[in-house]
Formats: structure tokens, C-alpha cells, sequence
């Protein structure tokens, strides 16, 4: 089992920067790629950004240069930097792992809000 616990969510100005992190726990090792979706209200769940085992990453275009996604394996924890956000960047975003192997197991967190507000 794998348990996803998110923070660093907030209020921020537009403009401003915030960094989420993903605290991975248990069975770590079963967990090849890690990604980070958001829900804005009255909105379908989107994908935001991904980071592999081997620290390749893919953004969605309305993200690119202005989030990153980074993996600590040390930490078991990952990240996203997030730049120059935006009211429309307002959302709950939401930590998700994929298990190795067939099944397509995935895990989710519980979510961490950011609002993006002057």
C-alpha cells in the first residue's frame, strides 16, 4: 500500500509562487511515475504534470514554463514549483501514483487548495 499526503497549498497573489509537495509513504518502491492533477470548481479533473522513475518529465501547455515537477527519492517526496500563477491556476490539485506491473493500480491524495486571488 501507498499513502499520498499533499501540502503547500495557499492563497497567493497573481504573480506569485507556491510549492506543492507530495509525501510519499509505504511501499515506495512499487511507484514508477508520479503526477500532479488539479480540479478547479465546476471543472473536470485535469493532468497538470508527470515525473518518471528516471526524473523525465511532461507538462500539460497551459503549465509549461511556469510549473516543474522534481522527484526527491531520498525525501520519497515529490514536487511542484509553481511561477507566475494565474487566477485560472486556482484549483485543488491533487497528488496520484502509478503502480509497476499490469493492473494499472493508481493512488491518490486527499488534495491541497490553491487559490490565486488579489
Amino acid at each position: 500500500q501507498v499513502k499520498l499526503v499533499e501540502a503547500g497549498g495557499g492563497l497567493v497573489q497573481p504573480g506569485g509562487s507556491l510549492t506543492l509537495s507530495c509525501a510519499i509513504s509505504g511501499n515506495i518502491y512499487i511507484i514508477h511515475t508520479v503526477n500532479w492533477y488539479r480540479q478547479s470548481p465546476g471543472k473536470q479533473r485535469e493532468w497538470v504534470a508527470a515525473v518518471r522513475n528516471d526524473h523525465t518529465t511532461n507538462y500539460t501547455d497551459s503549465i509549461k514554463g511556469r510549473f516543474t515537477i522534481s522527484r526527491d527519492n531520498a525525501k520519497d517526496t515529490v514536487y511542484l514549483q509553481m511561477n507566475s500563477l494565474k487566477p485560472e491556476d486556482t484549483a485543488v490539485y491533487y497528488c496520484h501514483a502509478e503502480q509497476l506491473g499490469p493492473g494499472g493500480v493508481v493512488y491518490w491524495g486527499k488534495g491541497t487548495l490553491v487559490a490565486v486571488s488579489s
